[in-house]
């Protein structure tokens, strides 16, 4: 990659006070004209002005000194590397307020990013664009020519100039609404004064919507912006908007700030969501729920997305990161509180346990990677800074937040929080601030402890034995880094601080006792401790570390997976740290699938879900063998017993996670083959198509998967005509998931080139290429044909985004030879993807570790999947 210059940031010899801004977008022309007049501070004289600016063209500028000449600028010195302007003047600038300002021109661009356009069709078919904002992280300079850093606050007075039959939002409620005088079509909107801001948060949306609206328990209006005609299907994001705003101001003891909040969907959008101040806008699929068509886990995505948002509100928006170094703060807490919220609002989701296998195990195969990176990352350049939005600051950071809070106790932790937001409101902080505050509250060592989990990348191997002396449990703990290539050999290993918690059989889900390990090895004396009982390392799986226990230990805590007396997150946690042992190589894989087969009883959603997760990873690493079909049959077996007694027809009384349960398991057994849920899986498919009974919106997904890998050319027609007629966004990306699941190479073909075509939306390119990758080893090889010759169009379409990460990850990280490594690597080093250079060293990393997984366990495992078939054997 070429070096950079050094990045710097702004001079400090001016700064705004507030931004009034007009922008007037052409909707059919795809530009528009600003006006900037900023209210700003000269702090050291000088004769020049340099602000933050991209793709924008200034036309005039000039700087009027309060009482004052106004002296034009005489240059416009544009450093576009740097995404920067120095506005240069013919005298100098003198220490005092004045007035900047500048007329400007720019570009409604198709980059998703920035003040860019978005494309819908109306209900009579015809195709529009509604002019949106995304400016998180370095876009704001897109839109108009400012100090586009957070630590830069400024209050902002927005004016639009809208066609009149368009809805106009910002950040604040309307003002003022009146005609235009130069065109009779065009109305002027203008907005209330925002409080004291940072410009990634500004936000406006022109375009064509429907809302519903209500009054939360505090007073604040919520609206929730939807497709026209598709009102209805903002309702349940609304409920959980107004009620997630009082538990927040209750939790924080601070009051939401602003008068209002909306909430908007967006056609074309990157991300999941973006947390602008009093307008937070998301994709269709993380805000609009239909009753009938929507799945369950589409229902509970909505409300961890709005949950997230909204905790921004406070946690990001009115109190700041000082600089993006400290992005996982409003990422991790962000990430943490939205699961505290969803429990508040629908404890029937059991939605911690879910946060383990979607937050924390993810976390932790990412960090022990030797190409991970500490939480806290010095970052610069713009690249540096996409590049941050990754596993590290949103999961690990929710998960050591988890396990701080949990350290200090919910009613410390609170108290600190409210003394931090109460001490840096409208302000910037950084990640010390925070420590200090719930040190303060908890008189705990916090900033000690925490430094070890956020300054060092990777998280600790627990090893743990035991001995029995009368009625003393006697342990010896130690604590080495844990690495995905196996024992950590270093010469030091680094060291953390753990809080560590432990429990018995007696109280499965209660710490016996609990201390913080500070140093490589410890003694610990648990009193009172008969021989039966079993000891068990975190319990609830909140502390950051894995747990490799004695073989003895290991042996006790087997029959709790199989009678259940274990809790489901334990259970769990157990079950993917040796998962994880195994696939670096520290025990036998052969031994963990010994594991998974004790699973036989289990009841619970999120343990299936994490054990199939990596039975997922395992069928992929085996297809590159001769006996993937072993391994399916594997997973038949365990699956099928659990699948027999859901069936396929929710029963009375069944929940939430029922409906997760049922489409998981039918998914995995369809998939493998099993022959009885492929035949009622197409027979449902049959009535579904033909209209004679509707699947519901759960079974959808688990029924298109299994006849698209079991089917034809003509199922793959019937789904993308499916796909035509679906009328929920939902629906499409459902669709979209699954297409690579269809076996033919060429059909294959087939579906790679509907990736980039006109029916699917440019973030949902991702999503169609990553599942023909995960589908087959064919689907693989294709696939990544497929993003190399078209990658220039990918790269241009993603330009640098977090999604070009997502992409590269999911189409080469199935892989498991050297030869492939380095293939990816010298591909990517002839094109290089700056904000996805770390993504791919972690691909080529993980592709290695897969070869070298396969050359160890491959043959093992393919005897122990061939004798526990013989019919000889006992095992």
């Amino acid at each position: 990659m070429p070096d950079r210059r050094p990045f710097e940031r702004l001079p400090a010899d001016v700064r705004p006070v507030n931004y009034g801004l007009c922008l007037k977008p052409d909707l059919i022309d795809f530009t528009f004209e600003g006006k900037l007049e900023a209210a700003v501070e000269v702090k050291n004289a000088t004769n020049q002005i340099v602000m933050n600016c991209a793709d924008i063209d200034i036309i005039t500028a000039s700087y009027a000194p309060e009482g004052d000449e106004e002296i034009h600028a005489t240059g416009f010195n544009y450093q576009n590397e740097d995404e920067k302007v120095t506005l240069s003047f013919p005298s100098t600038l003198q220490k005092g307020t004045g007035m900047l300002k500048i007329d400007f021109v720019g570009e409604l661009n198709d980059k998703m990013k920035g003040f860019y356009r978005s494309k819908y069709t109306t209900a009579s078919g015809e195709v529009r664009y509604a002019a949106v904002t995304q400016f998180e992280a370095t876009d704001a300079r897109r839109a108009f020519p400012c100090w586009d850093e957070p630590a830069i606050k400024a209050t902002f007075d927005v004016i639009l100039i809208v066609p009149k039959d368009r809805v106009a939002l910002s950040n604040m409620n309307l003002i003022e609404r009146k005609p235009y005088p130069d065109d009779e079509n065009l109305v002027e909107v203008k907005f209330a004064r925002t409080p004291v801001m940072s410009t990634y948060l500004v936000a406006f949306v022109v375009g064509e919507y429907d809302f519903v609206e209500a009054r939360s328990a505090d007073g604040v209006l919520v609206r929730v912006y939807t497709p026209v005609g598709k009102a209805e299907q903002g309702k349940f994001a609304l409920e959980v908007a107004a009620k997630t705003l009082p538990f927040y101001k209750d939790y924080f003891n601070v009051p939401y700030p602003l008068p209002k909040i909306d909430l908007i969907a967006i056609a074309d959008f990157a991300a999941g969501a973006m947390e602008n101040w009093g307008l937070v806008t998301y994709r269709e699929t993380a805000l609009l729920i239909d009753p009938k068509n929507s799945c369950s886990s589409s229902r509970q995505w909505v409300a961890l997305v709005v949950g997230h948002e909204l905790a921004h509100q406070w946690f990001g928006n009115l109190v700041t990161m000082e600089w993006w170094t400290h992005l996982w703060l409003n990422e991790g807490f962000a990430s943490w509180i939205e699961y505290l919220c969803v429990d508040h609002c629908f404890p029937e989701y059991d939605i911690w346990t879910q946060f383990v296998s979607a937050d924390y195990t993810r976390a932790q195969e990412l960090d022990a990677l030797e190409n991970s990176h500490p939480i806290e990352v010095n970052v610069g350049h713009p690249s540096e800074v996409d590049e941050i939005f990754d596993a590290i600051s949103y999961s690990k950071g929710a998960s050591v937040i988890r396990m701080l809070h949990d350290y200090i106790g919910d009613e410390d932790f609170r108290r600190g929080m409210n003394q931090y937001l109460t001490k840096f409101q409208e302000k910037n902080a950084a990640t010390e601030d925070l420590w200090e505050s719930l040190e303060e509250a908890s008189g705990k060592p916090i900033a000690a402890v925490m430094s070890t989990w956020t300054k060092q990348m990777g998280f600790p191997l627990i090893y743990v034995e035991s001995e029995q002396q009368e009625d003393k449990r006697i342990l010896k703990l130690s604590q080495r880094k844990f690495c995905a290539s196996g024992p950590h050999n270093g010469e030091e290993s680094p060291l953390w601080m753990v809080p560590i918690s432990i429990c018995t059989s007696e109280a499965p889900a209660s710490a016996k006792l609990r201390l913080l390990m500070d140093k490589p090895e410890m003694t610990v004396v648990l009193e009172g401790v008969t021989s039966d009982q079993w000891v068990k390392l975190n319990p609830g799986t909140v502390g950051f570390y894995r747990t490799q226990y004695s073989p003895t230990m290991l042996e006790s805590l087997l029959p709790g997976i199989r009678d259940l007396s274990l809790q489901p997150v334990d259970r769990l946690g157990l079950q993917n740290d040796l998962f994880s042992l195994a696939r670096a190589g520290i025990i036998s894989t052969v031994e963990v699938l010994k594991v998974m087969e004790a699973f036989v009883n289990e009841p619970n959603y999120t343990v299936w879900s994490d054990l199939s997760c990596n039975l997922g990873i395992l069928s992929t690493l085996l297809s590159h063998t001769e006996f993937h079909e072993e391994i399916q049959g594997f997973i038949r077996d365990v699956f099928s017993p659990i699948g027999l007694r859901l069936g396929w027809d929710p029963k009375p009384g069944e929940g939430h996670l029922d409906a997760l349960l049922r489409g998981l398991v039918l998914g995995k057994l369809g998939k493998a083959g099993h022959k009885p849920t492929l035949d009622e899986a197409r027979r449902r498919f049959k009535d579904h198509v033909e209209g004679k009974n509707t699947l519901s919106a759960d079974l959808r997904s688990p029924v298109y998967v299994t006849v698209l890998k079991h089917g034809d050319s003509a199922t793959l027609d019937t789904m993308l005509k499916l796909h035509k007629l679906a009328d929920m966004q939902e629906e499409k990306n459902r669709i979209e998931r699954v297409l690579g699941a269809i076996c033919s190479a060429e059909l294959i073909q087939k579906v790679l080139s509907f990736s980039l075509s006109e029916d699917v939306r440019p973030q949902d390119t991702v999503s169609v290429i990553g599942g023909v990758a995960g589908a087959s080893k064919q689907g693989r090889k294709s696939a990544w044909v497929f993003v190399k010759d078209n990658w220039e169009e990918l790269y241009n379409r993603y330009q640098g985004g977090f999604l070009i990460s997502r992409l590269i990850k999911l189409s080469v990280d199935g892989f498991a030879s050297d030869k492939m490594a380095a293939e990816v690597k010298t591909f990517f080093d002839a094109h290089p993807a700056p904000s996805a250079e770390r993504t791919v060293q972690q691909c080529c990393e993980n592709i290695l570790l897969n070869a070298a997984w396969l050359k160890r366990d491959a043959d093992a495992m393919h005897q122990y999947l061939l004798l526990r078939k013989s019919p000889s054997s006992t095992v």
